[in-house]
């Protein structure tokens, strides 16, 4: 039999394509019908992002986070921090309540520091605009930083924290809607819709077995992992200095466009190089093509895009200025020379 042949760029990557394969499979059976959502909370874990999920109640979304926090395996995390924790906001919730606070020990006669349940490494911010500015504000820290500050104090993170945040598109009344420049934090912004009619079959059809005992039929994967496929996804994967180009072209058609009153920020183009690589790794490749781009741009730039009044197609706007800069890499070289 023939030995297959390797290169060095595939070598480098097959650690990385072998986590994103088995955290994928893992997913899709807890949440099915949910392929796509799915991919993209891969490429945000991958690339070291943050996801905002506009949902109904019962769509799958803490299923699909603590699947994710399941699927880490125990013995590898930091020391205290948990997998999984699931933060329900408030408007009565303060901002220790997520960060911790300073507890007295009478003991030693000294103020020792209580993690609150922002320390782990997935999160679920269920209902993130249920809760005041103030809290909001302390989370977005956390996202940012990688660090939250008490009594003027700071605590780091682990390397590994990712933020799943959910909002109600419908329930508007009592709620603190999230500025652009907080929007800004998150990676994606994902509409979840209902899932197809063979999907939800399928969900019925698995009973009684919950969908999360169901997940752990598949392996699971470590936080050193991760981290690795993380270091292997963004040396490894070429970035043509056309695609940069066409990154700041687009966010610059839409800055100029009419219809446009504020557009994307440096800090998104910055944060979708990595995203651009991950989703490369996921689908084979050690370059980043065109339809990568295609494919990410609405989830990257739609909520960061303040658009003028009476414009309610904002994927349409989108996708015309991405087509522009998607032809003109059509014809340009983009893997590495």
């Amino acid at each position: 039999m023939q030995q297959a042949i390797h290169t060095p760029i595939e070598d480098s990557l097959r650690g990385a394509r072998e986590v994103a394969e088995r955290l994928g499979a893992r997913l899709r059976a807890a949440v099915r019908g949910r392929d796509e959502v799915v991919e993209l909370v891969l490429v945000a874990l991958l690339s070291d992002g943050h996801v905002l999920l506009e949902d109904y109640p019962g769509s799958g979304k803490t299923t699909l986070a603590r699947a994710l926090g399941n699927a880490l395996e125990e013995g590898d995390g930091a020391a205290g921090i948990a997998a999984f924790r699931r933060i329900q906001f408030t408007p009565d919730l303060l901002p220790s309540d997520i960060t911790g606070t300073n507890i007295f020990d009478v003991e030693t006669g000294h103020f020792a520091f209580r993690r609150g349940p922002v320390f782990a490494h997935i999160v679920l911010a269920d209902e993130i605009n249920r809760t005041s500015p103030k809290v909001q504000a302390a989370m977005l820290e956390a996202m940012a930083e990688k660090q939250v500050t008490v009594d003027n104090q700071s605590y780091l993170l682990d390397d590994l924290f990712f933020v799943i945040a959910t909002q109600n598109p419908l329930d508007l009344a009592g709620t603190y809607p999230l500025p652009t420049p907080q929007l800004d934090r998150f990676l994606f912004k994902i509409e979840m819709k209902h899932i197809d009619r063979a999907s939800e079959l399928e969900v019925l059809n698995q009973y009684p077995r919950a969908s999360l005992e169901v997940a752990r039929d598949y392996p699971g994967v470590t936080r050193t992992e991760i981290l690795a496929a993380r270091r292997q996804t963004r040396a490894a994967v070429h970035v043509a200095p056309v695609v940069k180009e066409a990154l700041v072209d687009l966010a610059r058609l839409l800055r100029s466009d009419s219809r446009v009153l504020q557009g994307a920020s440096t800090r998104a183009l910055v944060l979708m190089l990595p995203a651009l690589q991950a989703r490369a790794v996921i689908h084979g490749r050690d370059f980043v093509s065109p339809e990568d781009i295609a494919v990410l741009a609405p989830y990257v730039f739609k909520h960061r895009l303040e658009c003028a009044p009476g414009v309610e197609d904002v994927d349409a706007l989108i996708e015309e200025a991405t087509a522009v800069e998607i032809e003109k890499l059509a014809r340009a070289s983009l893997r590495r020379g």
